[in-house]
């Protein structure tokens, strides 16, 4: 539907040349009979691999201690806990010294003006580094919660681009209403990011007026935003077009800080607005007074809400982030259309439908665990997190800002810009038939993923603000239940590591080549762990243990393709 001039729609290539599926290849095909299992409570074991597969899919923080935690809980106990609402974070803060004089390190920027004459555009790039930065933070340190999960699923599913918009200001606005609203009414959060400066720009909403209206933000409204291009989703361009006249007359106020938006009435469409009979012909009376824009884009939303592909649209959408791209006919009828119910039923709040899906057989159904390639911002997280990589303290807060945007380059790095996905359409791991998830994995940007697990595994880690990030193996290893043993120690470490079984061969290489290092007898290692152990401040002895497991690690990371997959 007129994608020719839909705003930055475009395609990427995938390079295929690398198949990191190819050990779950049965789990990639797209046929019919994928799934069995739909919305019925899960009644399955509770254990490691129940708990790992919760955490990874839901949250940025797999660690043992939360693992060890959920051991104690039950699963409904555990989704309770994770949709708990928590309390909103801090905001962003000056960490730069430069140009930015009317602030001081440490007061947030987000309210503050760019009167700086030529130094604006140089201010506003250090705030911008300050809010990818600080996003990453919250990622980190979100713990058993799903809000920051969500608050990236919802930056993605009404994707904007922060470098085209440009201001770091709206840029935070429309992350903290998705933060805000992460598991709360969907139509009241489509209403709120509809008037956000952000969105008014991007889409050029802010543009749109009676005399030359603007269809971008009315036709990604429907197609993107909540209707979808789904077999039930019948609107026409006509109605595109009259949506567009509805939201005509908004303004963003680019002379108060934050920016604002209003309405001026001068600018507004004014005539009735027909639609067709897809939303049963329905007539939007137009409106002149100073709640004409607010009290017609209110008849926009009831209109198109009252259509039931909404409820399916946003139910698959979140299928494909927590569940699998492949959506069969098991699941379309199971899963997806009794959640859409619930959806519905429960005046479109997030809530109830993720409380019914991560409680559900479907949810842990086998072939649903394992099958997803990590995002950058998952597999970054993960990894930190997974290992215990020690933090700046946050009482210095120009270090630990430095360090958090350097988190935050690593991410993009590897192919996730936060606040920046390619175009209007989100990340297209997410939506591009046929390979999805897959896209994150190509010739360019499996070396990054490897560059970076390489250096953090390194004896020399990566350092930033004068703060060594770095993987000590021994921080992980300690925590574990027998390390002296090595089967049982890389038994260990590959169900906690790796999503799916692999086989007996695979860990008796991993063994033989890095903590025996060749040797033939388990003892090698044994004898090596149990010197550390009675002597842990012995140089010598820790070396030997540290080295070997640190080559265990590294290949583990990136030698065997199981570590990209949730």
């Amino acid at each position: 539907m007129g994608d020719q001039i839909v705003k930055n729609r475009k395609v990427t290539p995938v390079d295929t040349s690398k198949d990191l599926v190819y050990r779950f290849a049965n789990k990639s095909i797209p046929n019919l009979e994928r799934t069995k299992a739909g919305l019925e409570p899960y009644s399955g074991a509770w254990g490691t691999v129940q708990i790992l597969h919760f955490l990874r899919r839901t949250t940025f923080n797999p660690n043992l201690d939360n693992i060890a935690f959920l051991k104690n809980k039950t699963l409904k106990q555990s989704v309770e806990l994770l949709l708990n609402s928590s309390s909103m974070p801090e905001p962003p803060v000056k960490h730069y010294t430069l140009d930015d004089t009317e602030l001081a390190i440490g007061e947030t920027w987000i309210n503050a003006p760019y009167n700086y004459g030529i130094n604006s555009g140089i201010i506003n790039n250090q705030r911008k580094n300050s809010l990818r930065g600080w996003m990453v933070d919250l990622m980190l340190s979100e713990g058993i919660n799903i809000r920051e999960k969500m608050t990236l699923f919802w930056s993605n599913h009404f994707s904007t681009e922060l470098n085209e918009y440009d201001d770091a200001r709206s840029g935070y606005i429309i992350n903290k209403i998705c933060r805000e609203n992460a598991l709360g009414n969907f139509k009241s959060l489509v209403k709120q990011i509809t008037l956000t400066p952000a969105m008014l720009r991007y889409l050029n909403g802010y543009l749109n007026s009676a005399t030359a209206p603007d269809e971008n933000y009315s036709r990604e409204l429907q197609e993107l935003f909540t209707l979808g291009k789904g077999p039930d989703s019948k609107y026409s361009e006509e109605d595109v077009k009259a949506a567009a006249k509805v939201l005509t007359g908004w303004r963003i106020n680019n002379t108060v800080n934050p920016q604002a938006t209003f309405y001026d009435n001068s600018r507004h469409d004014k005539t009735n607005k027909q639609f067709s009979s897809f939303y049963n012909n329905t007539i939007i009376v137009g409106k002149n007074s100073s709640t004409a824009g607010n009290d017609e884009l209110d008849d926009l939303l009831n209109m198109i809400f009252a259509q039931e592909e909404v409820s399916k649209y946003i139910c698959r959408r979140l299928y494909r982030w927590f569940i699998y791209y492949v959506i069969d006919n098991n699941a379309e009828e199971n899963v997806i259309k009794p959640l859409a119910k619930i959806f519905r039923d429960n005046n479109y709040t997030i809530k109830p439908v993720l409380d019914a899906l991560f409680n559900s057989a479907h949810f842990f159904e086998f072939v649903n665990i394992g099958c997803q390639i990590k995002n950058p911002a998952d597999l970054f997280t993960t990894l930190i997190n997974q290992f215990y990589v020690l933090q700046p303290l946050k009482i210095d807060v120009v270090t630990y800002y430095t360090v958090w945007v350097y988190y935050n380059e690593l991410i993009t790095f590897m192919g996730q810009k936060l606040m920046d996905p390619p175009d209007v359409a989100g990340w297209p791991a997410y939506w591009q038939s046929p390979q999805y998830y897959e896209l994150w994995i190509n010739s360019v940007t499996y070396p990054k993923r490897v560059q970076f697990s390489d250096s953090m595994i390194s004896n020399n880690g990566i350092t930033r603000g004068g703060f060594k990030i770095v993987i000590d193996p021994l921080i992980l290893v300690n925590k574990l239940n027998n390390p002296s043993n090595p089967n049982s120690l890389v038994a260990e470490l590959v169900e906690y590591l790796y999503p799916i079984e692999i086989s007996n061969d695979q860990k008796n290489f991993l063994k033989n080549q890095t903590l025996l290092s060749g040797q033939s007898n388990d003892i090698y290692w044994s004898d090596a762990w149990n010197a550390y152990k009675s002597n842990p401040t012995n140089a010598a002895t820790k070396k030997i243990v540290t080295d070997r497991l640190m080559s265990l690690l590294k290949y583990m990371m990136s030698g065997m393709s199981e570590y990209q997959l949730s």
